[in-house]
């Protein structure tokens, strides 16, 4: 009797399997003779055991021999070039699978005789089986269709390696992701009605896959997303000397992306929660009264809400920058990080200051690369009146303008302050940026004492006492 099934293709394997069980059990009858024909166990035959055995055996041996010819092929495909080429690729992804595939065949045609014993009162075991090979061989093509989705990956890859344009490496990673997210889905819903499922279990199942493919494509719009912000900061270099243009892009696209990904996230939530019944009721009754609501919401994130503004006002506007050098609450440092509520500075022992956003609007602060990183950097010496200044400026000449801290641009020497005992001498210098402005300065002060204390030491702030005695007495000066 044929095995029933709700798959057409299962038709015409009943009827061979039925044909070729048949034609096996008269070979072996032909074969041992009438012996055959007695009960193994219960209403199973020598014959039938016979048939199975020869169906494994039969398994055994194409297993082996697609493993030599899978085997034999990649080993050529990888002594004929250098690279893998997309024949090994797809070698590779379809070895396993068609084991798999092989075996599952393999154990339905054994499992034949078995079942043509069936009563017709146990039907829901052939319909079990049914179910399961269907089940089976469904899942064996989904796994092979993943699987060349990483072949086709690879080969994108291949591909975007040989462009000359960036873009395409950026671009074959986003297909590839989506691929592995949409063929994993789409196998779930197609495999869902060979499930033959309840109609009790219809809506839970309807809004589970409904619910896989909203993640699925929020995770893709933040690939997106992702993608979107390299593409736009691959031309820019933040470590070059010169990275003003590069901090004010990295800044907006940074502070645009992660809202971007706030509004995808906010909508993937609300389109999930709008799946059910309960909440799209429940949303009428809250847009009812939303006024209230909305009020109550607005006194409660007061500070939230006004931060996310300040957070777009700051990519907009840009009083700060990524990698700025700052001074906030008398500490320096540079911006680490900006995002939609708070800043963090990196501060130059290590540690990291933590501001809120609405900090940078309403309160002041010191930005000392708001339009380049270059500086001019001072430093302060206290003289006596003494020093030479014709052969102090040539000695600080001779600091500077060898020293590779110094950008070239500007240097200087100056008496900016005289006191009834000492001079003060400022020396101002020029530096690419606030690191090397910092050594430099640090650099000069230290060579500039030397040079006096070596070579003018009578020069170095002291103090003077004249001291007066009778007529007859000396006057001591000190």
């Amino acid at each position: 009797m044929p095995i029933n099934s709700n798959l057409s293709g299962i038709g015409f394997l009943d009827r061979f399997s039925t044909s070729l069980t048949m034609l096996l059990s008269g070979w072996l009858e032909r074969l041992f003779g009438p012996v055959v024909n007695t009960p193994a166990l219960g209403s199973v035959t020598w014959a039938d055991l016979g048939v199975m055995l020869c169906f494994v055996l039969v398994v055994l041996f194409l297993n082996l021999v697609a493993f030599a010819f899978v085997r034999h092929k990649l080993k050529s495909t990888v002594k004929n070039s250098e690279d893998k080429t997309m024949r090994h690729y797809v070698l590779g992804a379809l070895d396993k699978p068609l084991y798999v595939l092989i075996w599952i065949c393999g154990v339905y045609f054994a499992a034949t005789p078995l079942l043509l014993k069936l009563s017709p009162d146990l039907h829901i075991i052939r319909d079990v089986f049914n179910k399961a090979f269907d089940l089976g061989v469904f899942g064996i093509l989904f796994w092979l269709f993943f699987r060349f989705t990483h072949v086709l990956q690879a080969q994108l890859s291949i591909w975007a390696s040989k462009s000359s344009s960036k873009l395409d490496n950026l671009l074959m990673p986003l297909l590839g992701l989506s691929l592995r997210i949409i063929v994993p889905m789409m196998g779930i819903i197609f495999a869902l009605p060979i499930l033959g499922l309840p109609p009790e279990f219809a809506g839970v199942v309807g809004k589970g896959t409904s619910i896989l493919l909203i993640v699925g494509v929020a995770i893709i719009l933040f690939q997106v997303v992702i993608l979107g912000e390299k593409a736009v900061l691959i031309e820019y270099d933040i470590n070059a000397a010169d990275n003003l243009q590069a901090r004010k892009i990295y800044t907006q696209v940074h502070v645009i992306s992660k809202l971007l990904y706030a509004v995808i996230t906010i909508f993937t939530i609300a389109s999930i929660l709008m799946l059910f019944e309960e909440v799209r009721i429940y949303g009428k009754s809250i847009l009812a009264s939303a006024s209230v609501v909305g009020i109550i919401i607005g006194f409660a994130a007061q500070k939230t809400i006004s931060n996310m503004f300040a957070g777009f006002q700051l990519a907009m506007t840009q009083p700060i920058r990524l990698d700025d050098v700052v001074i906030v609450e008398g500490e320096w440092g540079t911006v680490e990080e900006i995002t939609l509520t708070y800043v963090v500075i990196h501060i130059w022992d290590d540690r990291r200051l933590v501001v809120p956003l609405i900090y940078f609007i309403e309160k002041p602060f010191q930005n000392w690369t708001r339009s380049s990183a270059q500086l001019l950097g001072s430093v302060f010496v206290w003289v006596d009146y003494t020093m030479p200044l014709d052969e102090l400026r040539q000695a600080l000449k001779d600091i500077i303008e060898p020293n590779p801290l110094w950008d070239k641009r500007f240097w200087n020497l100056q008496v900016t302050d005289a006191t009834e005992k000492t001079m003060q001498i400022r020396v101002l210098a020029t530096s690419a940026d606030s690191s090397k402005g910092w050594d430099l300065r640090c650099d000069i002060r230290e060579k500039l004492i030397t040079y006096i204390q070596k070579n003018h030491p009578n020069s170095l702030p002291q103090f003077r006492t004249e001291l007066r005695g009778s007529k007859d007495s000396p006057t001591l000066k000190t």
